[in-house]
């Protein structure tokens, strides 16, 4: 790019400076100059200083590190732009990322004083399909599953703000759609029971202390997740507070709070929506970028049980706690195994006709081989999982990219990511051999597990 192009582009931001009267610092640029007022502006601002301090040279190829520079001090004068500037600025500094990466503590600096608020989002197209499958206790047919509508296809779509209050504080909210089917007639809008196609999903404010080590997060977040690793019990909308420590070998976190959402499983026998949780993790960091960590939840409060199809008068949540470690194990430079195992405790032990379930066990494992990454077009991963899960493990809305049948199953699944342009990637997932741990739940025979097919496109800005 030419010093003279550039200067151009960042005279229309504005950066402040209106220095009509301010001396030309540079001999080569005469006072008839087209670029001559938007030289001595930006110079006088501090934006560019030109070449041994008295040439501008305009017609010299600048690196990109220079032009890196100068959109870092542009930062630093973002709050005296327009919101038109502001995403100049903000496109310029997508271009020079890593360049201003390299500039280290001075743009984190800069960016501090700007405490402008950034905003990001994505939108989701999925196809997710299983044959004909209904659910074991209320006999109707599960989302995504079958051939009767255009339920197999539906959209999300999300927006989050992020405001930089000072230099400890950050302010987080977010608007999601529900995923929404194809094969619903309505637009989004307040659905029944009030609740609407639209909502808040997340809303909280971050405060850093002690050096940065310690992190206090009160409000509510999209995605809580039990445990650090897989994330099976649940990975959805959470309400609370959570106190943070974390070094470069270890991080410990406590917190309390309420599970709000339940996702696509409101046909399975027991659920965590309205109850509440006190929850612990402690996570160990290896050099080589692998983890290890357990975690534990204790559960209380209120929600609807059924049995069999029929709404019961009981409404305390069965799973009375729950524990469970991962491990995260980088192998050389593009492999990766994750194994999670989590045990839930039932307040009310279950049967399978002639036998008692007890505290239902799940384990998973992954293996990953590459590492797609949004800022990399052409980057892709692929991996292979295996699920063992009890019956009634399936406790609330799992972060797993399963649907449907969730417990009493064994399974394997295969997938990967293709990153096909910068923020965009294509993720496809798929399970393979699944079958019943149990063939009788409550001495009701049970149809073999359907395959799972989901596909989806991702679109980040």
């Amino acid at each position: 790019m030419k010093s003279k192009i550039l200067a151009s582009v960042a005279a229309l931001m504005a950066v402040g400076a209106t220095c009509a009267f301010a001396a030309n610092p540079f001999v080569d640029v005469p006072s008839d100059s087209w670029a001559y007022q938007s030289v001595v502006e930006l110079a006088d601002a501090g934006i560019i200083q030109g070449v041994d301090g008295s040439y501008f040279q305009g017609n010299r190829n600048i690196t990109r590190y220079e032009a890196a520079e100068m959109t870092a001090k542009a930062m630093a004068h973002m709050d005296k732009a327009s919101v038109e500037q502001r995403a100049l600025i903000n496109k310029l500094a997508d271009e020079y990322a890593s360049e201003l990466n390299n500039l280290g503590v001075r743009v984190s600096n800069l960016e501090n004083r700007v405490g402008n608020v950034k905003l990001t989002g994505d939108a989701r197209l999925r196809y997710r399909y299983m044959d004909n499958k209904t659910n074991a206790y209320t006999g109707k047919e599960i989302q995504g599953s079958g051939k009767k509508n255009d339920n197999s296809w539906d959209y999300r779509v999300r927006i989050r703000a992020t405001a930089n209050v000072n230099d400890r504080t950050t302010v987080s909210y977010g608007l999601s759609t529900d995923s929404i089917s194809f094969g619903n007639n309505d637009t989004a809008q307040s659905g029944k029971n009030g609740n609407g196609d639209i909502f808040t999903d997340r809303a909280n404010v971050n405060y850093n202390f002690g050096g940065n080590n310690w992190n206090l997060q009160i409000g509510r977040t999209d995605k809580y997740t039990i445990g650090g690793g897989y994330g099976y019990a649940y990975g959805d909308i959470f309400d609370g507070a959570q106190l943070t420590y974390k070094n470069n070998n270890f991080r410990a976190v406590a917190g309390y709070g309420k599970f709000k959402a339940n996702g696509n499983h409101k046909d399975t026998a027991y659920d965590l929506r309205g109850a509440k949780t006190g929850y612990g993790e402690l996570d160990g960091f290896f050099g080589n970028g692998s983890a290890i960590g357990v975690y534990y939840n204790d559960f209380s409060g209120k929600t609807p049980e059924y049995a069999s199809g029929i709404k019961t008068n009981t409404t305390t949540v069965n799973a009375d706690d729950l524990w469970g470690a991962f491990t995260n194990l980088k192998l050389g430079a593009n492999w990766n195994l994750l194994v999670d195992y989590t045990k839930i405790n039932l307040k009310n032990d279950l049967t399978y006709g002639k036998g008692n379930v007890k505290d239902p066990n799940v384990w998973v494992a992954q293996l990953t081989y590459g590492k797609a990454s949004n800022a990399k077009p052409g980057s892709w991963d692929i991996w292979l999982e295996y699920l063992n899960a009890d019956q009634y493990a399936d406790i609330g809305s799992t972060n797993s990219w399963r649907f449907g049948q969730l417990d009493n199953l064994t399974s394997w699944g295969i997938g990967g990511t293709y990153v096909f342009a910068k923020n965009a990637k294509f993720n496809v997932y798929q399970s393979l051999a699944s079958s019943n741990k149990h063939d009788k739940i409550n001495g009701v025979k049970q149809a073999d597990p359907k395959e799972q097919t989901r596909a989806e496109f991702v679109f980040v800005f």
